[in-house]
């Protein structure tokens, strides 16, 4: 083949690399993000704003190559709305953005029957250490290590309803950084705005713990409908 003809046909390819298809705006919410984490679950809470306090929690089944919604509720975000999770800091009442798995599940209350999800039952000495000095920052704990202050940690029992159903979200967990957060959970809905974490209904709480199956790779997308935090970035 003459040079010209393979010069010309890797140009042409170019082109059609370039003329891939962009996902169209109201295509599935899945289908415009970046990543969806690998696996054929996904949750989106999506927030209009990076100053807003309420948004929507969708969930997700991939199903013949496309996304199909199997759940929605309304959803509540940190006091002082979301942030870029690379960049949070901790104590700031925001709920960082990104993408995140979804560790196990923990409640005061017990596993709905039929929940896959690895679930730990919260006990009277269970603790999540929030101390950015101890040893075991960003973990469950019982009981609570010398190396934590209960100030600086929060007392899982006393946490109703909020903790009566959660999942770990993946944020700052698998190699923390001091002083970026801890603590981030999907729960229930309390009186209000969260102090960074996402909330919703318990009846969603209880569908999403039904829904979710480790096997088949889980994760959460947490962000806004535009800007440097938009959904679509994750």
């Amino acid at each position: 083949m003459r040079p010209g003809v393979v010069a010309a046909l890797a140009f042409a390819s170019l082109l059609l690399l370039d003329a891939a298809p962009v996902p169209r705006e109201d295509a599935p919410l899945p289908e415009r993000l970046a990543d969806t984490g690998g696996g054929t679950q996904l949750i989106t809470a999506l927030a209009p704003t990076t100053g807003a306090t309420s948004g929507t929690v969708s969930w997700w089944d991939r199903r013949d190559g496309r996304w199909v919604k199997a759940g929605s509720a309304p959803a509540r975000f940190g006091a002082r709305g979301l942030v870029e999770g690379g960049s949070r800091t901790q104590g700031t009442s925001t709920t960082p953005t990104g993408l995140y798995d979804m560790p196990y599940a923990f409640g005061i209350k017990a596993a709905p029957t039929g929940t896959k999800t690895l679930y730990r039952p919260v006990h009277q000495d269970s603790w999540w250490c929030e101390d950015s000095a101890s040893a075991s920052y960003n973990r469950w704990t019982e009981p609570l290590p010398p190396d934590c202050r209960a100030s600086e940690s929060e007392h899982l029992a006393a946490y109703d309803p909020q903790y009566g159903h959660a999942l770990v979200i993946g944020f700052n967990y698998h190699h923390p950084v001091r002083g970026r957060g801890a603590g981030i959970f999907l729960h229930v809905n309390g009186r209000g705005a969260t102090a960074g974490c996402v909330s919703v209904p318990e009846d969603a709480m209880r569908r999403i713990l039904l829904w979710a199956d480790p096997a088949r790779g889980p994760h959460i997308a947490i962000g806004t409908a535009g800007g440097t935090t938009a959904i679509s970035r994750y």
